[in-house]
């Protein structure tokens, strides 16, 4: 995120503190003190609970990066039956959970051959609503009633879409946005050592090997590149130092481009428990005036709303989600909210810029129909089965340090964390693949 879309997220905290001043009955200053103390509780709460599901998610996003190759994906993605889309969900499943990312990532296998369906719909939302460390989140704070109604819903998106890009959205407007993005980067290969897209007419490092041709970012990894590590497979490269090296490397850039926003959706998520109080939320949802078809309706827009304007993606969107559950939003409508997280601004001026303004703006949109109808059909599915849990089940709580399974896991994974870091550093110094600053430098 840039700084305007922090000012913004600056402007609504700022809000969400005048609304709880407005509203509450209490003193100013008690009410300041005891809002500050429940804000920085919640979210210092929230943090402890999916601490080592953060670490082990990260990690194997890594890995996935590290270790499977997007050329040889984007081959089995081309066309919008049950195979493709089903190979694109299990590798977002398996892949990245920043949403940044994931669009990026996307954006190349649609470039490389893949269908929209596939690229667009079934990998995109897979690899940041349907991703290990967001499920485990879901489960830990919402419940397991939750992390079902996810990855139902989830499917149920992805069909939904599916659908509408091989049978509603005209094939000139998808021939239009794949010539946006081809005629804007050109056609690319990976860089077999650090994974980044490379341009064959533009790069001045290659090598020729055994009748193949590999390509380089820069000369660093040209060095570095193993022509007989090349075709190594999976279960070598996860048990080699140097793949567990690329891992460190693959899940740190997912830290360095997700951190804030996880921090961010915590300190909503605590600014809302703590200094909104009880009665505005009960003003807000306060019934099925117009009986609850209508009212889950239109409360699943407004949750995908929230969704947009809150600017929070993937796992940073579960705490906030949380408080929005325990203060009223129903239950389909808090998946709508979930769901939405691919259409926040940012992410929406991105789509502009690699398909073009009118695919930018039906893509958007077909998410935000799909996130509303998927929490309005999921909600009365599980209303029918009697499987929406109780809000008081929900983990909005004050921070509690115990000797239980939750320090264990946290302990282990401050351990591993700082082990992949420190892994990380060592490919940094001794000359092996480029930083991530150097990237930044080659790439502008």
């Amino acid at each position: 995120m840039d700084r305007s879309d922090y000012a913004i997220l600056t402007a609504i905290a700022v809000i969400t503190v005048t609304i709880g001043v407005v509203t509450t009955n209490q003193p100013i200053g008690t009410f300041f003190a005891e809002s500050a103390r429940q804000a920085a509780t919640t979210t210092a709460a929230m943090a402890w609970i999916t601490w080592w599901a953060l670490v082990l998610g990260f990690a194997i996003a890594g890995g996935v990066e590290a270790w499977v190759s997007t050329q040889q994906i984007s081959e089995l993605l081309e066309g919008h039956g049950p195979r493709s889309l089903g190979v694109a969900t299990f590798f977002g499943f398996v892949s990245s959970s920043c949403s940044y990312s994931a669009i990026a990532t996307a954006k190349n296998l649609y470039k490389k051959g893949a269908s929209a369906a596939a690229a667009l719909a079934a990998f995109q939302f897979a690899s940041t609503n349907l991703v290990i460390e967001i499920g485990i989140v879901i489960w830990l704070l919402l419940g397991w009633e939750f992390l079902l109604a996810d990855i139902i819903g989830g499917l149920f998106l992805i069909g939904l879409m599916s659908v509408g890009f091989a049978y509603i959205v005209p094939d000139k407007i998808l021939d239009e946005a794949r010539e946006n993005v081809t005629d804007d980067e050109g056609i690319t290969v990976q860089d077999p050592v650090c994974g980044m897209d490379v341009d064959p007419e533009e790069t001045d490092y290659s090598i020729e090997h055994d009748g193949q041709t590999y390509y380089f970012c820069s000369q660093s990894c040209k060095d570095s590149f193993d022509p007989e590590a090349a075709n190594t497979s999976i279960p070598e490269k996860a048990t080699s130092w140097s793949g567990w090296k690329s891992l460190a490397d693959k899940q740190w850039k997912e830290w360095a481009m997700l951190w804030d926003e996880i921090a961010i959706g915590f300190i909503f998520a605590g600014l809302i428990a703590g200094f909104i109080p009880e009665s505005v939320w009960t003003s807000v949802f306060s019934g099925a005036t117009f009986g609850l078809p209508v009212y889950v309706l239109w409360t699943a827009a407004l949750g995908a709303i929230i969704g947009v304007v809150t600017f929070v993606c993937s796992v940073g969107n579960v705490p906030f989600g949380t408080v929005l559950w325990t203060r009223g939003l129903p239950f389909g409508s808090v998946l709508s909210y979930i769901f939405a997280d691919l259409i926040v601004p940012p992410i929406m001026k991105a789509y502009d810029e690699y398909y073009g303004t009118t695919f930018a703006a039906v893509l958007s949109l077909m998410i935000f129909v799909a996130a509303v109808i998927v929490g309005f059909v999921i909600h009365f599915l599980f209303l029918s089965v009697g499987l929406i849990p109780s809000r008081a089940a929900a983990e909005v709580a004050e921070v509690s340090i115990e000797l239980n399974y939750k320090l264990v896991l946290n302990i282990l994974a401050t351990v591993f964390f700082l082990f992949l870091y420190w892994l990380h550093k060592q490919d940094s110094v001794s000359g092996g693949e480029p930083s991530s600053e150097d990237h930044a430098t080659m790439m502008n």
